[in-house]
């Protein structure tokens, strides 16, 4: 079988540390404290969770905050890293269908994933990576499984298979978890409250891409958030937003070219086990909490257009930006005044999404 070295879908920029993570977004200059509200700023730039970070904020306490912050990020690193022999998700991955107990934290990200997973009808499964890890988005050795090999890899995918009691899961042997639809949204969400903790109003959490924001900017007005554009360079338009959390998913994100000529990208449609192709360059979700952006910004991309509709106009509390492999962008109707085209991409067709 033929194998091909991952394409990951780099750039370069003022903001390399988000940019590396190519997931499409970046505060936009400005975010300075300006008037004559004067607040220190403290900022810290890491790498964790096979990604870039980098936590801004404002305030006395700021500098004592974000070290905390980086201290949780790390700790729950060790704790759900799928690689990390000492990790709990690895212990559970190769528990040979034992019980294992969990942290409460961990625990806590896996009862979300599965919920989330029977919300949104398994778009979102928690259970994929052994099909990702025979494309080898896990290895960077890239290489088109058989339609053979799949069938019998999606026999061990299943959320509904796992079972989870309080602290104690058991995984059927063979099968596998992956938080990473998940981890950097909830580890976001529990970052912020440590933030909020230590007395600070105003800060920007970029969890590799992943945008957090506590509060508004120091001078009162919102983040502005550049959304990069999926096609190439630049960026599509600009979010204002305060004290939520902003997510894109897409599969231009990560990817390799195969001997046919076609790109693979590395979010997989879980009821085929292919990398999902129904027309969508991003998704990006505007919610409360950064767990929920993450997972709906996944599972949204694997509905596609036309499910992802039909999803947020049946649940509340997320705003959408969908945009379409031919140059279209759909924006719900919560966001609509919030959200700014550039002048590289004017001409945009915007549709309108309302309930």
């Amino acid at each position: 079988m033929r194998r091909y070295k991952t394409e990951n879908n780099y750039r370069t920029g003022t903001a390399a540390f988000v940019l590396l993570c190519s997931l499409a977004l970046t505060a936009c200059q400005g975010a300075q404290n300006t008037g004559g509200n004067s607040q220190e700023e403290s900022r810290k730039e890491f790498f964790a969770m096979d990604t870039y970070m980098t936590f801004t904020a404002y305030g006395d306490n700021a500098g004592e905050a974000l070290e905390k912050a980086e201290k949780e990020i790390h700790t729950l690193e060790s704790e759900w890293s799928v690689t990390d022999e000492n990790s709990e998700i690895y212990a559970v991955n190769h528990s040979n269908g034992n019980v294992v107990t969990l942290s409460e934290d961990t625990a806590g990200v896996v009862s979300f994933a599965l919920e989330m997973a029977k919300e949104t009808d398994g778009a979102l499964e928690p259970t994929i990576y052994p099909v990702l890890t025979a494309w080898g988005f896990t290895t960077d050795e890239n290489r088109i499984p058989g339609n053979e090999e799949i069938q019998s890899l999606l026999s061990r995918v299943g959320y509904e298979k796992v079972e989870l009691n309080g602290q104690k899961i058991h995984l059927p042997e063979g099968m596998e978890l992956d938080l990473g639809a998940v981890g950097k949204g909830y580890a976001g969400d529990l970052t912020a409250e440590i933030v909020k903790e230590s007395g600070v109003t105003s800060a920007l959490l970029n969890i590799g891409g992943n945008v957090q924001t506590v509060g508004s900017r120091p001078d009162g007005n919102d983040w502005r958030l550049a959304i990069r554009s999926p096609y190439g360079d630049g960026e599509v338009g600009v979010l204002e937003v305060s004290d939520c959390a902003v997510v894109t998913s897409g599969n231009y994100e990560r990817y390799f070219t195969g001997e046919d000529g076609k790109r693979y990208g590395h979010i997989l449609d879980p009821k085929t086990g292919y990398p999902v192709d129904n027309g969508l360059a991003s998704v990006t979700i505007v919610t409360e909490e950064g767990k929920t952006g993450d997972a709906l910004s996944t599972s949204m991309f694997v509905k596609g257009l036309e499910g992802a509709q039909e999803y947020w106009k049946s649940h509340e509390g997320f705003d959408m930006i969908l945009m379409t492999e031919d140059g279209e962008i759909y924006l719900t109707e919560g966001i609509e005044n919030n959200f700014t085209l550039t002048d590289s991409f004017s001409n945009m067709e915007k549709h309108i999404i309302r309930r």
